[in-house]
């Protein structure tokens, strides 16, 4: 109908008019729109029409189309979006979004590698660090990957937090690093024998390449210890990892997925969810729990693949692959 499609470029100008939102969010926001208004149109109704009955036909009819959680949640919120404007311009007589209760977008969980994936990229990284072949540049930057993997998986920080140590963060005999988090939060977080090892090891060559000049960051250039290692430079290097490793999915690995490495197999050990949320430097225990969900859904997996009663399950997979 022609008055709904005014009334939904009128908000659609207000947001860009007045909120400044970006052409992107009004592209994404016009495409919402136009499902719903469509769906107005199939069935009749003006936008005075519609109240919490048929709002909740739409949320039945964007389910039956099989839209993900997130693009429902978002349709939904665009929905709202559009009545409340017409209510607080008087463009409309009722909001039937009101009492509608506020939808969640399902939190995805994220990508974790197993125990025995991690320990392969490592040894891979330290593989490559003890290659004598491979150039003296090499023969330097090499190291600085596997003390970087290993100071990752070690402690589970992020990967801004390794990037922004500075040089002497980490003197000889420490088994702690200081991290500045988010916030400009401070936490101590644990390293192993491995990882103090693979740091000193890095150094000692980054010193020999540079002829002993001082560097400011942990993770430097090879060639300029006043420039901090790039995350990018990072990303492609456990991308590279992940790849002559022989990883599933390498181009889903990250230096993120080595915290969440950390984190779940943790967890798995038996650590405490509040020790946890301390050394992961999260702010609330909720975030801390996607580890719980994560356990959980491994343990479905492995009781899937692993349980004999699921033998004639595993045939048929291994079948039609």
């Amino acid at each position: 109908m022609r008055t709904n499609q005014r009334l939904a470029q009128l908000w659609l100008d207000a947001l860009a008019t007045e909120l400044g939102a970006s052409a992107g969010t009004i592209d994404t926001y016009t495409d919402d729109l136009n499902c719903y208004l469509a769906w107005l149109d199939e069935n009749g109704l003006r936008l005075d029409d519609v109240g919490l009955e048929q709002i909740r036909d739409y949320i039945s009819a964007l389910d039956q189309r099989g839209y993900a959680g997130s693009t429902m949640a978002r349709r939904i919120t665009v929905a709202r979006g559009l009545h409340k404007f017409l209510i607080a311009e008087e463009l409309g007589s009722r909001d039937p979004t009101s009492n509608l209760s506020t939808m969640r977008r399902p939190r995805k969980l994220p990508f974790v590698l197993s125990i025995t994936e991690t320990e392969a990229l490592l040894e891979t990284a330290h593989t490559l660090a003890a290659d004598p072949s491979v150039g003296f540049y090499r023969q330097a930057g090499y190291p600085r990957r596997a003390a970087l993997f290993e100071t990752l998986y070690a402690s589970g920080m992020r990967i801004s937090e390794a990037l922004s140590l500075p040089s002497d963060a980490a003197p000889p005999g420490t088994r702690m690093l200081l991290v500045r988090g988010k916030g400009d939060k401070q936490r101590l977080v644990p390293l192993h024998d491995r990882a103090i090892e693979a740091i000193a090891q890095w150094q000692k060559l980054a010193s020999a390449y540079s002829g002993g000049k001082p560097s400011q960051w942990l993770f430097h250039s090879v060639r300029n210890g006043s420039k901090a290692l790039t995350r990018q430079a990072a990303l492609l290097e456990i991308k590279e990892a992940a790849v002559a490793v022989g990883l599933a999915n390498p181009e889903r690995v990250s230096p993120h997925v080595l915290r969440h490495a950390f984190a779940t197999h943790m967890h798995s050990g038996g650590t405490d969810l509040r020790v946890l949320q301390e050394l992961l430097g999260h702010a609330g225990i909720e975030t801390t729990q996607i580890y719980t969900h994560l356990d959980t859904s491994r343990l479905h997996q492995m009781v899937r693949d692993l349980h004999p009663l699921n033998e004639d399950e595993r045939d048929e997979r291994t079948t039609a692959a």
